[in-house]
């Protein structure tokens, strides 16, 4: 791991040889258990990556879910900049998040500003579910369910801004540009693991929410992929 040059000067890799036999890796949500608040799920999202980082383990990622009172990830950028700066090594990042609910260049900036402040530690995952109910989809969050549609451009144009080519003539992610953060696509679906096969990039598989559909999806986006 090093930091891009557009964040100032390369930094030594962080990343320490694990002792795992396999690599294992930690879904956060934040949880906020009964008689807690916010910040004592912080305290204990902290403390668990601390542990995480002790053992060897890859990374932790946190998910972006809204109005849901026992989940406080819900400002996911905000949180892994929290808990990078409690710790040393481990990778860091959003598993996922929700990109409808963005537009992309803000997406890059605070994924951006993230991996200048921690070099090397940064991974983006990308779903396209809202990570809500419709009620605060449509009134609070103020998108549409059709905002999904344009999901495999959107995540195009957040590479882009991560990358070295803006689509949008004259738009550059500052910070952003040239730190080529890791994107993930998310999914528990058919459509991700098409779409990330199709796009050459990581994939990862909500088994949890249709394990019926978990090896259909891991063969087609090994057979599928380029």
């Amino acid at each position: 791991p090093h930091a891009s040059p557009r964040c100032g000067r390369r930094q030594r890799g962080l990343r320490a040889r694990s002792p795992l036999p396999v690599p294992l890796s930690i879904l956060d949500l934040a949880f906020v258990r009964a008689g807690e608040t916010p910040r004592e799920s912080f305290r204990a999202s902290v403390r668990l990556a601390q542990w995480a980082e002790r053992l060897g383990y890859a990374r932790v990622w946190y998910a972006e879910h809204h109005n849901i009172p026992t989940i406080a990830s819900s400002a996911t950028s905000v949180l892994i900049a929290h808990v990078a700066a409690q710790t040393e090594r481990i990778r860091l990042g959003a598993g996922g998040i929700m990109l409808p609910n963005h537009a992309p260049l803000l997406i890059a900036e605070q994924f951006g500003t993230l991996e200048c402040l921690h070099p090397g530690r940064i991974d983006l995952g990308l779903g396209r579910a809202p990570g809500s109910d419709q009620n605060t989809l449509l009134r609070a969050l103020r998108r549409t369910p059709e905002a999904a549609e344009t999901f495999p451009q959107d995540v195009l144009e957040l590479q882009a801004f991560l990358g070295e080519q803006s689509r949008i003539p004259g738009v550059v992610a500052i910070p952003g540009r040239g730190t080529n953060v890791p994107l993930y696509i998310l999914g528990s679906s058919l459509f991700g693991a098409q779409l990330a096969a199709a796009l050459g990039l990581p994939y990862a598989f909500a088994s949890h929410f249709a394990p019926s559909a978990l090896a259909e999806a891991v063969e087609l986006y090994r057979r599928e992929f380029r």
